[in-house]
């Protein structure tokens, strides 16, 4: 019997860098789905898995959003036509989405930062999100309930160990 193919085993949809910077330093607000517009070299370095999301951001000229500071680096069979490794891109959203996140980005405190990106269906896609900048106490609040909530756990797991053993 031969079944479908599931949708996260499928080489066209994987996930290629991820910003885990991101959520430690911002609180998510929005998150949007936007395509890049890429140089070939860029796609085949990205096919290769090789990208970095950690310092990057998007920035709003002329009324279009371009995502900043990525680094893909240069494609190793690539020639002259090589890319530049954190070249601005352009990021491709339906203009209302795109009226909505100046705006909103523009409020105090506000930005937009690049939490994911990923393969759909053979096409480059990055996961951006209306964030607002976390204070410090903020941060080591989030650490501490993570660190409070493993040990909850560790405690519970060993609990159930003991009383299975009786």
């Amino acid at each position: 019997m031969a079944g479908k193919k599931k949708v996260k085993d499928d080489p066209r949809n994987k996930v290629i860098a991820t910003n885990r910077k991101a959520r430690h330093d911002y609180l998510i607000q929005d998150t949007y789905e936007a395509g890049l517009a890429l140089l070939g070299t860029e796609v085949k370095s990205l096919r290769m898995g090789r990208a970095s999301l950690v310092e990057g951001f998007v920035n709003e000229l002329r009324g279009e959003l371009w995502l900043e500071n990525v680094h893909v680096p240069e494609y190793l069979n690539g020639s002259w036509t090589n890319h530049a490794a954190r070249r601005r891109r352009k990021l491709l959203l339906h203009r209302h989405e795109m009226d909505k996140l100046i705006s909103r980005s523009s409020e105090a405190g506000h930005t937009i930062v690049p939490l994911q990106l990923y393969f759909k269906d053979g096409r480059v896609k990055v996961e951006i999100a209306l964030a607002k900048g976390k204070k410090q106490y903020d941060k080591r609040h989030a650490l501490r309930e993570k660190q409070d909530e493993r040990e909850k756990q560790a405690q519970m797991s060993l609990r159930y160990q003991m009383q299975r053993g009786r």
